[in-house]
This record gives C-alpha cells, structure tokens and sequence, in this order.
C-alpha cells in the first residue's frame, strides 16, 4: 500500500529539480536512479577521507579553529561532493538528489534521533552521593557501566557515571588509569550487545540486522573483553591504591548517601528500548515513496517516538538536574554536524564496494576474501584499525557493505563476518581518543576536573597498545 505525504518546501524543491532533468519521484525502488559504484574512480572516496582525516587531525593541531568551525568544515567536503556529482557526466542532478534522499531518510536521520534521545535522557539521571574511590567501588562503577552501556547507549551510560568516578577518586593521586579503562569499558566494548549500545550496530539495525541477533552473537565475546579487562583494571587499581601517599577516609561532614534523581528518565529509556525493538518486529506492510526512496511506517513511527520521548524528557526533567550533570547542547551538535557530511560523503565509498571486484577498491574486496570466503580475521582487523583512526560507525558500514552479502546472509550463513566486523568496530573504538564519539567527550571531561590526561599518542602507545592489543589477538583466535 503507498501513500503520498507532504513534504517541506526544502525538499519539494529538491525533487522538483530532479524532475525536471528525469524521473526522479519513481514509484518503486527499480526505477529509483541508483548510483554505479562500477564507474566511478578511486578521487570520488577523496572527501571521504577528507572528512575523516579533518576530524582526526583538525583536533590535535588545531584545536580552536577546529572548534569554531567544524561544521563549516564538513559542509565543504559534503558540497564539494555534492556538486562534483551534479556536474558529472555520470552521475548527474538526479541520481545526486536521489542518493542524497536515500542516505539522509533512511540512515541519517533516524541515527541522529537515537543518538539525541538517548543523549538527552541519560542527562536527565544524576547520580550523587559520597563514594571512596577503592579498587572494589572503582571496579564496581565501570562494572555497572559496561552493563549500563548496551541498553543506554555509550555515550548515555558514560555522562551518567564520570562524574561519580571523579568524584570518588578526587583525593586519588593515582586515577588516569581509572578514566582510560572507563573508555576501554563503558565508553565503547560495554556497548556491543544491543543496537542502542554503539552507532555502528544501530547502523547496521538500519541494513536489517535483527536486533537481538547481536545480543545473542556478541555475548561471549563482549564477556571475555570486558571480564578480562575489569580483572586487569582491579589489579592494576589495586597496585596504585597501595602506593597512595594517605590512606583514603571517609569525611562525615562530606558524607553524602547514594541518590539518583531524575529516575523517571529509566522509564524513557525503556521507552527508547522498546521504539527501537518495535521497528524492527512490527511490520504493517504499509510503505510510501518520497523521491523514489521507500518509507516504512514502523520506522516512521519509531522515529517520532524517539523525538516525543526526547521532548517529554526535557519538559519534566527539572533543570537543576542538568546543570549538576553540566548538561549542554555542543557534543550532540557536534556530531550531527559531523555526520551529515560524514554519510554525505560516503555515498560514493558505498557504491564502490557494492560493486566489488568491479569496482575501484577491488584490492581491498580481494584482501577480505579467498577461494574459501570472507577472511574474517581480515574483516576483524581492518574494521578495528580503521575505525581507531577514523570513526566507528561509517567504517562499520563501510565493511558491512563490502561483504556484498545482504543483512541475512550475514546474520546466518557468514555470521562470523558479521561478528568480525561488529566487534572490530566496536572494540577497537577504544584505540584513540576519536574511535568513539565519547572518547574525546569523558578525555574533556576528565581535564576539565583537573586529571591530566595522556596525549593522543600516549593514550595509543601506552595504553590501547598495551591492555588491548593483546586481546585482540587472543579473542580473534578464539572466536574467529
């Protein structure tokens, strides 16, 4: 069944230009204009790269002007694309327009609105309460952390509890340790079960992974990273407590009992749980096309489910909540911004690899497979590398579209090639500071408290290298 919606006069505009240069609004996804990943060259994954690279090193050499202006930045490598596309003799207006419908419909949007309201809700929970930062408590908050993560989302499940770890190990001297192994964990490998934990898996929810698929195929993996981990970071606490110049007491005039407020927040949460779960297993086989690109209604509503429960939060959450979380708007902007150029930018990056071997990166198609199938060992590695030095989430989708297997496939017969791939995103976000969104977001926030944290390099070499690689290899021998 199809239905016609109103559009904004943005994109009716839009979509009147591709009509007038061919039939854009088609009526089903066969006649949509796709994009030729076989005829396209290696220049147009340029801005792609460019984006990436921008994010990674704009950061470290320039800080301020980073700051000040990388929104502008990625508009420029988005356009810069857009237009090439436009004035290609083989893409043209059309299939621009229709490319750029289908990755910001069906990909951009509904990734930015989980983020916002899982961001926005898990603001709205503040945990206070006098805590003493021991190895015992310290364990146990990145413990609780990492369970949190999967259900509330990295980032959620990390502004929740930072600030209680800091506070609990204000009078520590020895507490970097502490915020690196909270990125290792909550930040990035306690989000692998669940579509809501980390963006690349609600990405690849998006492709038409089934939710609980990677509760059930990354449960022991997950077990055996953050398990190992959280025994490494006990005893490595452990060792740093006992060098503590003064034995840490408690202050009873500073003595304050664990509180959380703001808990009806959970409920919302369960709220976000259950809009996610609902899309992916109700299906009233209703559809529509907005320029050639097909709407579902359960995403739809999924959607505005996710935007109502974010209002809803901000209406009853008392304000006072969010400021002692120091609740602020710049980290979602950021990474909205950021990521409107970054699946701007990939659009031709997905199209080559979908062609395969005929396509311009075949080398890279032919380093992920041999006579036997998809090496995923491979898939493992260059997941995880790249998405240390890039971002998780389109490098994730990068290699889910190179398999070219579709979302079942992958879920059945190559189920280890998914695997690979997800926890190469996953895990290996932890590498850098800018693998995962809330890596830069806790390293701030840990500064901004006075702990001086290691360099970007001195977080890779003196830790990631160090605590993860090791496990890397030893969970790809098992497991892969």
């Amino acid at each position: 069944m199809h239905s016609k919606i109103p559009l904004s006069s943005r994109l009716r505009s839009s979509i009147i230009l591709g009509v007038l240069s061919g039939n854009l609004c088609a009526a089903g996804g066969e006649s949509a204009p796709h994009l030729d990943g076989s005829l396209l060259s290696i220049f147009w994954v340029v801005p792609f790269a460019g984006i990436l690279l921008s994010i990674a090193l704009f950061p470290l050499i320039a800080p301020r002007f980073w700051h000040r202006n990388y929104g502008k930045i990625s508009f420029l490598w988005a356009s810069g694309l857009l237009l090439g596309m436009v004035f290609s003799k083989q893409i043209g207006l059309q299939i621009a327009v229709y490319e750029l419908l289908h990755v910001g419909l069906l990909e951009y949007i509904p990734f930015i609105l989980l983020l916002l309201a899982l961001f926005t809700v898990s603001g709205g929970i503040y945990l206070s309460g006098t805590l003493l930062g021991t190895p015992v408590v310290n364990t146990g908050i990145i413990l609780i952390g990492t369970a949190l993560a999967s259900w509330m989302g990295t980032t959620g499940a990390a502004i929740l509890l930072i600030r209680p770890l800091m506070r609990a190990n204000k009078k520590r001297s020895y507490k970097v340790h502490t915020i690196v192994f909270f990125i290792f964990l909550v930040a990035n490998i306690g989000g692998s079960l669940t579509p809501l934990g980390d963006p690349p898996l609600f990405l690849g929810f998006l492709e038409g992974v089934d939710f609980f698929w990677t509760t059930k195929a990354m449960f022991l993996p997950m077990l055996f990273m953050a398990g190992t981990l959280l025994v490494i970071y006990y005893g490595l606490d452990s060792f740093y407590y006992a060098k503590e110049p003064v034995p840490l007491k408690k202050d009873p005039e500073e003595s304050e009992k664990l509180k959380i407020s703001g808990g009806i927040n959970f409920l919302l949460l369960a709220g976000i749980l259950g809009s996610v779960i609902l899309s992916g297993f109700w299906d009233p086989h209703f559809e529509f096309t907005v320029g050639g690109v097909h709407m579902k209604l359960q995403n739809m509503v999924r959607d505005i489910l996710l935007l109502t429960i974010t209002v809803v939060s901000l209406k009853i959450t008392p304000q006072t909540i969010r400021e002692a979380n120091e609740f602020t708007w710049e980290p979602i902007r950021e990474v909205a911004k950021l990521f409107a150029g970054i699946f701007t930018t990939i659009i031709p990056a997905i199209a080559i690899l979908k062609a395969g071997e005929n396509g311009s990166l075949a080398f890279l198609i032919q380093t992920l497979s041999n006579e036997n199938g998809p090496v995923n060992m491979m898939y493992f590695w260059l997941t995880g590398i790249l998405s240390s030095f890039l971002d998780n989430a389109p490098t994730y989708l990068v290699f889910f579209n190179s398999t070219g297997q579709s979302a079942s496939e992958l879920m059945t017969t190559f189920h280890n090639t998914l695997m690979a791939i997800s926890a190469g995103a996953v895990f290996m976000g932890a590498n850098t500071y800018i693998g995962n969104a809330p890596n830069f977001m806790v390293k701030s926030i840990a500064e901004s408290g006075g702990i001086r944290m290691p360099s970007f390099f001195g977080y890779f070499f003196r830790y990631a290298v160090v605590f993860l690689f090791p496990l890397y290899i030893i969970w790809s021998v098992i497991f892969l």
